[in-house]
């Protein structure tokens, strides 16, 4: 029998669903890194058996955990920045991944941007109704050939009327690209890039910024800590969990309608995805 409270799957996309299946035929609690699956059909096969089973799940989309961005989400949630009109959100990672493994991925908007689509939906307290994305390849020949782009906007349409933009690149020379904002009838709330300190130098050049922090793991690295603390803390409490098997299943349909939409050149309504 397995001696655990709890089942953290943090191995290749892949394999998610059948270790769901089996930590739930356990009775176990489940951490699922994201994305659950990368086919839709599974994912609803790992959710069913949470579900028949009855046991908590969490999934890490571990950025709604970052105190900055939380920050512009609780200004939505309190009204401070009224009706929202419009959400941007910028995420440029300082450099592509290997080529091999943008070839198993399931390209830009299943691999980098469903992170936003989740972004988008806890910012705005919305789901997503209408999708149009565009995307090209600007960084480098070889995504392409591997059929992927590394260039990409994504306009999302929600069901409150709000429009979010997302803009996405694969290689920003200045740095790992981290901002969100709120913009709304009572005002605005935006999440800023962190930089590697806060001090400004300056000299007869004039004042500097040191660069952005490197990449995910230290510009999130307090999100990935709270994040544990949260699902540790729900199960202690016996509370739901703060990002739930729905919110985990509703970006990969974004990413997928995202795909639909870049190759047919039209929106495509989530709806039309599942």
């Amino acid at each position: 029998a397995l001696d655990a409270d709890a089942v953290a799957i943090c191995t290749s996309t892949d394999t998610h669903v059948d270790v769901m299946v089996a930590a739930a035929a356990a009775g176990r609690a489940i951490f699922c890194e994201k994305p659950i699956s990368l086919d839709l059909a599974e994912v609803d096969r790992g959710l069913a058996a949470v579900e028949a089973a009855g046991v908590p799940l969490h999934i890490g989309f571990n950025r709604r955990f970052d105190p900055s961005h939380k920050a512009v989400a609780d200004a939505v949630a309190s009204g401070f920045v009224g009706d929202v009109h419009l959400c941007n959100i910028t995420s440029r990672d300082p450099g592509p991944p290997p080529i091999g493994y943008i070839e198993v991925s399931g390209g830009i908007f299943l691999d980098m941007t469903i992170h936003d689509f989740d972004m988008a939906r806890y910012v705005t307290g919305s789901d997503v109704d209408t999708v149009y994305a565009t995307g090209a390849v600007r960084v480098d020949p070889a995504i392409g050939e591997a059929g992927d782009v590394d260039t990409a906007v994504v306009v999302l349409t929600h069901e409150s009327g709000a429009i979010t933009t997302i803009d996405n690149s694969r290689k920003a020379v200045y740095g790992y690209d981290q901002r969100v904002e709120a913009f709304g009838s009572g005002g605005i709330a935006r999440s800023d890039n962190f930089h590697e300190h806060q001090a400004r130098l300056g000299n007869a050049d004039g004042f500097g910024r040191p660069p952005l922090q490197h990449f995910f793991l230290e510009r999130y690295t307090t999100s990935y800590l709270d994040q544990w603390t949260a699902f540790v803390t729900a199960l202690e409490n016996d509370t739901p969990m703060p990002v739930t098997g729905a919110d985990g299943r509703a970006p990969l349909v974004i990413g997928l309608a995202a795909a639909k939409s870049r190759a047919e050149g039209r929106p495509v309504r989530v709806a039309e995805i599942g």
